[in-house]
């Protein structure tokens, strides 16, 4: 399944050196920066590696991440701020915004765009793994785990690092809540197509699927909405990707809702539910058209190229044609004039962020060493000289599909 899902860019950042000469009074505070040089270096590697996995990421990220907190956390044992934090200047992009970087000069500022681009790439690596050719189970769950993971991620910033910001994110940026929220609510949503999709593969009962599709529908619906205040012109390829996946589900929860309506011999109201299935099902192959018309960031899915979307298509046909002739010979029900209010809950299968936690601090960054940084030492040449180093994008691998299969759990 190659370009199902809509992907927004990573983030890019200017380098740092951690060149803090006069300040690092000792060997030990001056392998600590070199160190947080090196590892950053290494993390900002993995990105765009086409070989990194998840376990490769999760010990780069807590490589630099350890050593970064000794510019963060208090190591003196009083509740004052680390006298690190404020020293040292960070420039990052944003998704959104095109090369334009924000700049504080804050380790928190750096901590929290740094682990947002770890969790883009826990998005990116479950699309890479998903257009993979005749996927496993193994990987299919690989997918449904990195989603949660990213969606993990990108709450714990949410809810406990950013608010530690001095300055707040502008309007737009990555770290203010309508974009943040958007990143949590489609990462959740689509883990929960992985189900959707496996449950479909393994024929489970259409009440599931339809509970499943429509909760699914439901996040994008949402995700969608928390979008609606932002600029068009950053958002509104971003937004119709929602939409369009809003209405595939939709159609996925009219559809098997129709079936279990048929089950239940109500064939006047399974024909009504199918034909709002159609309804929906052409309002998304309207909004692919739509969406790769619509400029923007990221790059652009394919979905209404895909077996898994024209299957549906397919199945609704063929379900409406049966319930039609059923409804011919057999029950003779009035078709409904209004469609059926769906209040499906699903019992099972919904996707849960997966907690992050920080790595701890690293035992290199002991008092002892925290001691022998010196700020009255501090290079005063840096600030009457700033450096204005230029902040590339990166550069992310151009990926071809592979054959599609129709199922990303087969």
């Amino acid at each position: 399944m190659a370009h199902w899902f809509h992907r927004n860019p990573l983030k890019a950042t200017a380098p740092v050196s951690f060149n803090f000469y006069g300040v690092a009074g000792s060997p030990a505070a001056n392998k600590i920066c070199n160190d947080l040089r090196t590892t950053r270096a290494r993390l900002l590697e993995m990105f765009t590696d086409v070989t990194c996995n998840p376990e490769i990421m999760k010990n780069a990220t807590d490589a630099y991440f350890s050593l970064l907190q000794g510019f963060i956390a208090s190591l003196d044992g009083t509740t004052q701020e680390n006298k690190m934090r404020f020293i040292q200047n960070f420039k990052w992009t944003d998704t959104l915004q095109g090369n334009t970087p924000s700049a504080q000069q804050d380790a928190v500022f750096e901590l929290v765009s740094m682990a947002f681009n770890v969790a883009l790439w826990y998005t990116k690596f479950a699309s890479r793994l998903a257009g993979k050719e005749n996927i496993t189970e193994a990987e299919a769950k690989d997918v449904h785990r990195s989603l949660k993971v990213a969606a993990g991620i990108f709450k714990t910033l949410k809810e406990i690092h950013i608010p530690r910001l001095i300055t707040p994110a502008e309007k737009g940026r990555d770290l203010e809540p309508r974009v943040i929220d958007a990143y949590i609510i489609q990462c959740q949503a689509e883990a929960q197509e992985v189900t959707i999709a496996r449950a479909i593969e393994l024929k489970h009962n259409a009440t599931l699927i339809a509970a499943l599709a429509f909760e699914t529908a439901n996040f994008y619906q949402k995700a969608d909405h928390t979008l609606n205040t932002l600029e068009p012109e950053c958002s509104s390829k971003w937004r119709k990707y929602l939409q369009l996946k809003q209405h595939f589900y939709m159609a996925y929860a009219f559809c098997y809702h129709g079936q279990t309506l048929l089950a239940s011999d109500k064939c006047g109201e399974a024909i009504r539910s199918l034909q709002e299935a159609e309804k929906c099902y052409s309002r998304a192959e309207a909004l692919c058209k739509e969406y790769r018309q619509t400029k923007g960031p990221g790059t652009t899915a394919k979905p209404s190229e895909q077996l898994f979307f024209l299957k549906l298509g397919g199945l609704i046909k063929n379900t409406l044609e049966k319930c039609q002739r059923e409804n011919g010979f057999i029950y003779f029900h009035k078709v409904p004039a209004e469609a059926p209010q769906l209040e499906l809950k699903a019992s099972y299968g919904l996707a849960e962020p997966v907690a992050f936690e920080l790595p701890a601090v690293s035992d290199q960054c002991s008092a002892e060493v925290y001691a022998s940084f010196d700020l009255t030492k501090g290079a005063k040449n840096d600030k009457a000289k700033p450096k204005d180093e230029e902040v590339k994008p990166v550069k992310e691998p151009d990926l071809k599909p592979q054959k599609d299969t129709g199922c990303i759990v087969s």
